[in-house]
C-alpha cells in the first residue's frame, strides 16, 4: 500500500511541478516577485498533495522567532528536497546558496537565477568563489529578502550528525546579521534518494535567533548543537 501511495504521490509531484514551471515561464521577463509567487505556489502544492495522498501534515514551529529581528539569515538542516520548497512559504522567497550544477537544469536553473540564487563551486577555489561574500551582501541589499543556507553541505539522514561546514561561520561573520537556525525531520517522511514516501507529521522548527558578535568557531558549535538537539525530538 505504501508503494502505491508513493507512486501516486510522485506522479502528482512531478506532473504538477512541471506544469507550474511551464506556467511560470513568462515571469522570467517580469519582476522577481512574480517568479517568487510561483515558487511559493509550488511549495503549497507539494504540501497539499502530501496531505491528500500521504496523509502527512506539515507543521511549522517557532514562526514568532522570525519577527524578533528585522534582518537575518537562516541556516537549516537538510534531509530532503522538500525543505527547499517548504521554507519558501514562511520566508517569502529566500535567496538560496546552491551548488553550481543545479543552475544547469533546464527551466529549474533559469528560475534559480531569476530569484537571485547564488552558485558556489564546492570544494574548490575559483574566481567565482573568491568574491562569494561580496555577492551575498549585494544580493541581500538589492532584494531585502533573507538568505537561506544548508550548513551540512548536503542532504543527510534524520539520525546523521555530520559536522557543519566551516563556511557557515564565515557567512555569519561576513554578514554580521542574526542567524535563525532551523531543525526539521523531513528525512523521516521523504528519505534522501528514495522513491518511497511515508505518512506522519513533518516538523519544521525556527529556533531562537543567534545574535551577531560571536567568533566563527563559537557560532558554528552553537548552531550545530541547537539544531541537532532539536532534531533528536523527532527521532
Amino acid at each position: 500500500m505504501q508503494f502505491i501511495k508513493s507512486l501516486i504521490f510522485n506522479f502528482f509531484l512531478y506532473f504538477g511541478l512541471i506544469l507550474i514551471f511551464i506556467l511560470a515561464i513568462p515571469t522570467l521577463i517580469l519582476p522577481d516577485r512574480f517568479t517568487i509567487f510561483f515558487g511559493r505556489l509550488s511549495a503549497k502544492y507539494i504540501v497539499l498533495i502530501l496531505k491528500l495522498v500521504m496523509n502527512t501534515k506539515v507543521i511549522f514551529h517557532g514562526k514568532e522567532n522570525l519577527k524578533k529581528v528585522d534582518h537575518f539569515f537562516v541556516a537549516s538542516a537538510h534531509q530532503s528536497m522538500f525543505e527547499t520548497f517548504a521554507l519558501q512559504i514562511p520566508l517569502n522567497g529566500p535567496i538560496f546558496i546552491l551548488k553550481k550544477e543545479l543552475f544547469n537544469i533546464p527551466l529549474f536553473g533559469w528560475y534559480l537565477r531569476k530569484i537571485g540564487s547564488i552558485a558556489i563551486v564546492r570544494e574548490t577555489t575559483t574566481k567565482e568563489n573568491l568574491n562569494f561574500f561580496d555577492k551575498i551582501k549585494e544580493k541581500l541589499e538589492e532584494s531585502k529578502r533573507p538568505l537561506l543556507i544548508f550548513p551540512q553541505g548536503t542532504r543527510v539522514k534524520l539520525d546523521e550528525q555530520p559536522p557543519f561546514k566551516k563556511g557557515v561561520g564565515r557567512i555569519y561573520k561576513a554578514l554580521n546579521l542574526p542567524c535563525i537556525p532551523v531543525a526539521l525531520n523531513t528525512g523521516k517522511i521523504w528519505p534522501k534518494n528514495s522513491f518511497m514516501k511515508f505518512s506522519g507529521d513533518i516538523h519544521i522548527s525556527f529556533l531562537e535567533p543567534i545574535m551577531p558578535g560571536k567568533e566563527n568557531e563559537e557560532f558554528t558549535i552553537e548552531i550545530e548543537r541547537k539544531i541537532y538537539t532539536e532534531i533528536k525530538k523527532y527521532y
